[in-house]
C-alpha cells in the first residue's frame, strides 16, 4: 500500500472518516456542503470547495476548520493535523441539532433584535401551553 504523505490527503481521509462516523456521506460534496454551511456564519461554501476537501485538494481555512471541528466534535489541532494531536471529542450541543434546527436558527439570527426577542417570546409561550399537556 503506498503511503499518503501529503497533509491534504491526510486531512481528506480523517474528514472522511468523521463523517462515517457522524453518519453522513464521506462521498459527496453536496451533503458536506449543505450541512457545512448551515452550521458556518460566513460566506458559504460551494459544491466544489467541498469536493477539494474530500478528494485531498484543499485545507479549509482556519475558521472553516473551526467550524468542521465544532460540527465534528473534534479538536482542531486533530481534524487539521492528526495523530501527533490528541482525539478526544469537544462537546458541542449544536453538533446534535437537526439540520432543520440549525437553519431556523440561522434564520432567527437574520432578524434584528426586536423580532428575536417576539419570536423567544413565542416559543416560551408554546412551552408554557405544552407542558401540562398530555403527549400524543
Amino acid at each position: 500500500m503506498v503511503k499518503i504523505s501529503s497533509e491534504r490527503e491526510q486531512f481528506s481521509l480523517r474528514l472522511q472518516q468523521l463523517l462515517r462516523e457522524a453518519h453522513h456521506s464521506p462521498d459527496s460534496p453536496t451533503e458536506l456542503a449543505r450541512e457545512f454551511n448551515i452550521r458556518y456564519p460566513g460566506t458559504p461554501i460551494t459544491v466544489h470547495a467541498a469536493r477539494k476537501w474530500l478528494i485531498g485538494e484543499a485545507i479549509p481555512t482556519q475558521d472553516k476548520m473551526r467550524t468542521l471541528a465544532d460540527w465534528l466534535m473534534v479538536p482542531i489541532d486533530w481534524l487539521r493535523f492528526g495523530a501527533d494531536a490528541s482525539r478526544k471529542e469537544v462537546p458541542n450541543p449544536a453538533a446534535h441539532a437537526s439540520s432543520i434546527d440549525l437553519k431556523l436558527i440561522a434564520d432567527m439570527q437574520l432578524l434584528d433584535e426586536p423580532h428575536r426577542q417576539i419570536v423567544r417570546e413565542v416559543v416560551r409561550i408554546l412551552i408554557r401551553m405544552t407542558r401540562g399537556k398530555p403527549s400524543a
